[in-house]
């Protein structure tokens, strides 16, 4: 089985974290300031806080930015949860607003819309956090636009987008930046997450939230987490991230050839790539005009695995269809019944590809 996501762990990920056993200093400490600076070079941004996942850098962001209790968050349905449940656990609530077809992030358009009704609802609007789903930057010139006209913080939801930039900026240095190193992203610490900011102040505040509230060891400040990132994990994210433009490359060549031979089918919808932007491709993900549980299951009898992110978009969640959401967002809940993502990781072959594209050719949907 051609696997959807495989973490490539090679020998230097290894002899970091051999090293950082050896030296017995397993928490956070040298290795995770090495990763935090390096990490902010490559973003471009003059600070980068490292932290124990992608949801934990989702809400001590959104708390260093000041969201609290009675705040509204406009944000995309279209995600994992991880993106609305960290507003949240600020005491606020996300307002949803709707998806582009094309790029699958969120409508800077519908989200005017959703700015204008709940202001005049009477509701506390403060930030707009557009999701960069799939390794697609969202339309940022549009969003931080809307976001000066209305006075909006923007967080940027980068977990997918390691690298992905437009014209040349990078993602996680319009905003406050969330990155996610989870197993199947496309780089890996095991767990781990990164803020990235340019704003001093929103750093220290990170910065103190992150480890209990305090800034000297046990003189706490303020109600705080243990959100930190271990020296084991920031070895392997170090590692990682002086392979990054390579796999990324090679995301984007795979993505290539897979659009190239896919495109002419007619129950195929390829992803798009937008002019000046570079997509990473955390994932590659199509549209099946057709039965897509039927697609799933051929796929899987030839040896291809797949994915489907997301079956459900988070307003019709459980949760939030206790806590009183009853959006329709027809662009988001199509997406849901139609989205496939096929493999475009770095451990593939030109064999696998040549299946993969042979496999989807021989749906009948």
């Amino acid at each position: 089985m051609i696997p959807i996501a495989k973490p490539l762990i090679g020998e230097e990920e290894k002899a970091a974290v051999l090293a950082v056993l050896e030296s017995g200093q397993l928490a956070q400490g040298e290795q995770v300031a090495r990763f935090e600076e390096a990490f902010a070079r490559f973003c471009g941004t003059k600070h980068a806080i490292a932290t124990s996942s992608g949801t934990t850098a989702l809400h001590i962001a959104l708390l260093a930015a000041g969201i609290s209790p009675g705040d509204e968050v406009v944000t995309s349905p279209f995600t994992f949860i991880a993106s609305a449940n960290a507003i949240l656990f600020c005491g606020a609530r996300p307002a949803f607003c709707d998806i582009e077809p094309d790029t699958f992030n969120l409508d800077p358009n519908h989200a005017e819309a959703v700015i204008r009704q709940r202001r005049a609802q009477g509701k506390r609007v403060r930030a707009i956090l557009p999701v960069h789903l799939f390794g697609h930057l969202c339309d940022m010139p549009a969003i931080l636009e809307l976001a000066r006209h209305h006075d909006l913080l923007v967080l940027e939801d980068a977990c997918q987008s390691h690298g992905a930039s437009l014209d040349g900026k990078m993602a996680g240095s319009f905003g406050i930046g969330c990155f996610s190193f989870y197993p199947t992203k496309n780089i890996t610490t095991g767990e781990g997450g990164m803020i990235t900011t340019d704003d001093d102040a929103v750093a220290d505040r990170c910065r103190l939230l992150r480890d209990n509230g305090q800034r000297q060891r046990y003189y706490h400040e303020t109600l705080g987490y243990n959100f930190r990132m271990t020296n084991i994990a920031a070895a392997i994210g170090l590692a990682q991230l002086a392979k990054l433009a390579r796999h990324t490359e090679m995301r984007i060549r795979n993505a290539a050839y897979l659009t190239e031979r896919l495109r002419a089918l007619p129950f195929v919808v390829p992803p798009t790539v937008r002019p000046g932007y570079r997509h990473v491709f955390h994932q590659y993900t199509i549209r099946i005009r057709g039965d897509r549980d039927r697609a799933v299951e051929h796929l899987r009898a030839r040896g291809v695995g797949t994915g489907i992110y997301y079956p459900l978009p988070v307003h019709h969640q459980p949760l939030y269809r206790a806590l009183g959401y009853d959006d329709h967002l027809p662009e988001a809940e199509r997406a849901c019944r139609e989205v496939l993502s096929l493999p475009v990781h770095p451990a593939l072959t030109e064999t696998d590809l040549e299946t993969i594209v042979e496999a989807v050719a021989s749906l009948q949907v």
